[in-house]
């Protein structure tokens, strides 16, 4: 891995990513929920929780860079643009810098829509385990 790699990860974001992260956080806000109050809110209808969005980060790192063993230690991230079920939205990230005395990265991230929105940006602070990473390098 080196500076300027960059890796993206697609998917489409529906209702039922909504029902499955209230399971999992309890988030039951109407922003999510409730077309008519959602509709008169500033974003104009229904959003899902900004933990969907940049749960594709989550994977794109955990899977393909830095890949396995991969954990955030800090994120600075801005939620530009609302997302809504039924958006197709792209997660990337982008190697700004590597430290040479620790396995840590520091990235930038990108999260655009279908339109080419950015519906997220900022950098992320990544440590990557080293037993993991050759563990799942001599599985690959």
């Amino acid at each position: 891995m080196k500076v300027g790699d960059v890796a993206r990860r697609t998917r489409e974001v529906t209702a039922r990513d909504i029902e499955l992260f209230t399971e999992l956080t309890g988030d039951r806000n109407p922003l999510h929920y409730d077309p008519d109050l959602a509709a008169g809110s500033r974003f104009g209808g229904i959003v899902v929780q900004g933990g969907v969005t940049s749960g594709l980060l989550n994977a794109l790192v955990a899977e393909q860079l830095p890949g396995p063993g991969s954990v955030f230690l800090r994120v600075d991230w801005s939620f530009r643009a609302p997302v809504r079920p039924g958006d197709v939205i792209t997660a990337e990230a982008r190697v700004l810098e590597t430290r040479e005395d620790k396995p840590v990265t520091t990235l930038a991230t990108t999260i655009t829509n279908q339109a080419g929105v950015v519906v997220l940006d900022g950098t992320a602070v990544v440590w990557r385990d080293p037993v993991v990473a050759e563990g799942s390098a001599a599985v690959e």
